[in-house]
């Protein structure tokens, strides 16, 4: 009998992980490259993630909250880390013992980063985010000078860089790209007026793949990290996750027999069902029912009826596949195997909403080319 797998398993390939590193890092030869490690990675597990992006060239690692930075210095990273979004009353003070880079995109921000410098006794470093038109976070251009000015005049504040975020990379062409770069030139020139020289990094993964004029000093790539491109036709990534699941029944019906819930599925001919034991509770989304296909027996196969919370049934004609037997729903698409990319595509998203809901209680998580 073939070996049984767990019932869902997000197999993550650390090798995957170099190779893509590598490949971004060549694309922005002579500058720095922070790989995001943001949200667990993306749902891929920070700590080893980021121990395979620095050994393949990364010298910085990303996060969203100063609480996934100090995780990450806990176990033993001593990289540059560098996190920027946090809410108002987070404690910067263990960040700036730890070494953290901070943001600040509001003379408030920088004024809790100045107190919990002074509470340690430690200069904070920083960067100054502005707004160049995505409208998130970032400080006005409006109130940008304020904010550099107070920044250069405040001895526990070490400005090391300015920094921005696109908001239609993945769109090459758009006008936005344009006139973002020129906000940003003009915020780097207030920076410097006012005495500052600091390090400048606006590039995501789509910028890193075709906009090398906005390399500047660091780039930080996230999705691309993940084998994900946000800017279809470069194929050299390679997808790090694999989504996997086994059979465990078979069993043979007649034509005109239904299947699941709300028998929104039957049989057109006589065929073999498998059943697989995962479903919306493991991430597979409910609303993929009538349109999924996993690969199984080496080849794709449509999932009948709709998906349940904990299961989900394969029509595999007249095949008979062995109990615990591999079912991939999605991964790197050797072959025609279904992706994320495919799974978001069909349901209107993006393949970061689908790796980065793979983390589930149920779902075993594994890893190869760990070399820690």
């Amino acid at each position: 009998m073939t070996p049984s797998f767990p019932r869902a398993e997000a197999v993550i390939d650390l090798d995957a992980v170099r190779h893509n590193v590598s490949l971004l890092a060549e694309r922005a030869s002579g500058v720095a490259l922070m790989a995001v490690v943001k949200a667990d990675a993306y749902g891929h597990g920070a700590l080893p993630v980021a121990r395979a992006a620095l050994e393949a060239g990364a010298s910085w690692l990303g996060t969203c909250s100063l609480g996934e930075a100090l995780e990450l210095r806990r176990a033993g990273i001593t990289a540059r880390l560098f996190s920027w979004l946090d809410v108002p009353d987070v404690d910067f003070a263990p960040g700036i013992e730890a070494g953290i880079d901070l943001a600040a995109s509001s003379i408030g921000e920088l004024r809790r980063i100045v107190a919990a410098a002074r509470q340690v006794g430690t200069r904070a470093r920083v960067h100054l985010k502005i707004d160049t038109g995505l409208s998130r976070n970032g400080c006005p251009p409006a109130l940008w000078a304020e904010l550099v000015e107070a920044a250069a005049a405040e001895s526990l504040i070490e400005v090391v860089g300015i920094w921005s975020h696109l908001a239609c990379a993945d769109e090459p062409g758009h006008a936005s790209i344009d006139l973002q770069a020129k906000r940003f030139d003009e915020a780097y020139d207030v920076a410097r007026a006012a005495g500052l020289d600091p390090m400048r990094h606006i590039a995501n993964s789509a910028a890193v793949l075709t906009r090398p004029d906005l390399h500047f000093d660091l780039v930080r790539p996230g999705i691309a990290v993940y084998g994900l491109n946000p800017v279809p036709g470069d194929e050299n990534l390679r997808p790090v996750m694999t989504f996997r699941s086994s059979v465990v029944l078979t069993k043979r019906i007649a034509a005109g027999e239904s299947v699941s819930y709300g028998h929104t599925w039957t049989a057109e001919r006589d065929t073999t069902l498998a059943l697989v034991p995962c479903g919306y509770a493991d991430g597979v989304p409910r609303t993929l029912s009538g349109r999924l296909d996993v690969w199984l027996g080496g080849r794709r196969r449509p999932v009948a009826g709709r998906v349940c919370m904990d299961q989900l049934v394969v029509d595999c004609g007249d095949a008979e596949p062995e109990v615990g037997a591999e079912v991939v729903l999605f991964g790197a698409g050797v072959g025609g195997a279904p992706t994320a990319r495919e799974w978001a595509d069909k349901l209107g998203t993006i393949d970061y909403e689908i790796v980065t809901s793979m983390y589930r209680p149920r779902v075993r998580r594994r890893y190869l080319g760990d070399r820690s």
